[in-house]
Formats: C-alpha cells, sequence, structure tokens
C-alpha cells in the first residue's frame, strides 16, 4: 500500500460550493477510483489559504496513467474547473507532498 499526499488551490468564495458537489460526487466516478485502486481518499481545506490538503491510500499496482485519462476523470475536471486552479486541460493545479514522517 502506497500513500499519496498532494495540494490544490480552490478559488475564494467557492468553499460550500466545492464541499456540496464533492457530497454529491457521481457515483460512477466513485467506483473508477476505487475499483483503480484508491483504497482511501480525503481531502482537507486550510480555510485560511484555500489550499486543498489530498491524502490517499493506493494499490500497489495502480496504474497512475488510467485515472487522469479516463472520460470521466476529464468530466469531473471540467465540471470543477470554476471553482479551483485550473491547467490548461481543466486538470487541478497540484503540488505532490514529501512525506517527511509517518506513524503506523
Amino acid at each position: 500500500m502506497k500513500r499519496n499526499a498532494f495540494k490544490m488551490k480552490l478559488k475564494p468564495g467557492f468553499e460550500k460550493e466545492y464541499k456540496k458537489r464533492h457530497a454529491e460526487i457521481w457515483p460512477e466516478l466513485s467506483t473508477l477510483l476505487s475499483e483503480s485502486g484508491i483504497s482511501e481518499y480525503s481531502i482537507f481545506l486550510d480555510e485560511e489559504t484555500l489550499t486543498l490538503f489530498a491524502f490517499q491510500k493506493l494499490n500497489a499496482d495502480l496504474d497512475e496513467d488510467t485515472i487522469p485519462n479516463h472520460p470521466i476523470v476529464k468530466k469531473w475536471w471540467a465540471y470543477m474547473a470554476d471553482i479551483m486552479e485550473t491547467n490548461p486541460d481543466n486538470s487541478p493545479v497540484s503540488l505532490s507532498l514529501k512525506e517527511v514522517f509517518h506513524m503506523a
């Protein structure tokens, strides 16, 4: 099991909308993530900076190219693009975080 953490950025004024959209996550997206090898996925919001901190547990055999290239993920990114900082392809601007401590 691999742990993955990264951060993204929310646009000002969209805190409630971001939470609402994730509370109503599309079942087909949730299924895709689970079936692709993500066993846990949490996102936390720093309300002062609007930084989103994401944490995932990934199966060792996860193909990291599958998810970002899947049509349902691209559709989700387009749906979220108006409330997050995004790249030209609508993927969230994200920065991988280096693990410096873990207590099991």
